[in-house]
């Protein structure tokens, strides 16, 4: 007759991090929002500066990551789930 042999083995399960992602003051998906916004202005400021010259490409780079920091610094104080447009509708 066959033996059945049954084994209590305990495997370690990862559990993620069990608090909120955050990165230098950035929470979550905002951390790709700042990443995309740097990656805007620097690609920007080198196909603007390609075309046109130096000053317009510095506005261009300047305008881009101000805009997507203060865009990303209002989102993130209404909360990180919201779901509410920058319209001012709550």
């Amino acid at each position: 007759m066959a033996q059945t042999v049954e084994t209590n083995m305990e495997y370690q399960m990862f559990k993620g991090l069990q608090r909120p992602l955050e990165f230098l003051g950035l929470q979550g998906r905002y951390i790709t929002w700042a990443a995309i916004t740097a990656g805007v202005g620097i690609l920007g400021f080198m196909l603007v500066y390609a075309l046109t010259g130096f000053l317009l490409a510095l506005a261009f780079s300047a305008v881009s990551i101000s805009t997507g920091i203060g865009l990303i610094m209002v989102r993130q104080r209404r909360g990180l789930y919201s779901k509410i447009l920058l319209s001012g509708k709550t």
